[in-house]
């Protein structure tokens, strides 16, 4: 029993220094680091708020420029789909806006002359290009029971109604900064 706990025990041993040998391949050079090579360094800077937005799942936007204006803002998403969108939704009370993750959130309108009904918004840019499924919209209804808001059931084509807005706003946007830009 001795004898084999102390062939374990080289054997452990023999396996860490094994391990340890290869230590040095593993360690950081200055020369080497990305973060510490000047010329990659000025590639990754800037990626939270720069001008390519965030960096998300690997994609590397300097490899995608040339693309159409609108694609080339510091915002994560498409610019001419969050205008739009934000000149839409413009109507009711802004609660949140994130350029990046490109989610509006608006808080509770209640319509002028409508006491017992209020809606709510949240629409999505989903990326960076101007296509017809880069924007869905949430419409959220409640109405006001005895004392408590009450959830209700939305027309199904009031989304679609806002989101058809939306894009109809951006193709104008788009078409505004293409004749600007001759």
């Amino acid at each position: 029993m001795r004898r084999l706990r102390n062939i374990l025990s080289v054997g452990l041993v023999a396996s860490v220094l094994a391990g340890c040998s290869t230590l040095s391949e593993n360690m950081r050079v200055p020369e080497i680091d990305e973060y510490n090579n000047d010329s990659r360094r000025a590639r990754v800077r800037g990626r939270l708020t720069g001008e390519d937005g965030i960096l998300i799942f690997g994609n590397d936007r300097g490899s995608q420029r040339g693309g159409g204006a609108g694609e080339q803002s510091g915002i994560g998403v498409n610019a001419f789909l969050w205008r739009a969108s934000l000149d839409t939704l413009s109507f009711m009370p802004l609660a949140s806006a994130d350029p990046f993750g490109g989610v509006l959130i608006t808080d509770w309108y209640s319509p002028p002359g409508t006491t017992g009904e209020r809606f709510r918004a949240t629409a999505y840019i989903l990326g960076r290009q101007l296509r017809s499924d880069g924007v869905r919209i949430a419409i959220f209804r409640q109405e006001l029971r005895g004392n408590a808001w009450v959830d209700v059931p939305v027309s199904a084509g009031t989304a679609s109604e806002l989101e058809d807005q939306v894009l109809s706003r951006a193709r104008e946007l788009r078409s505004q900064a293409t004749a600007a830009a001759r």
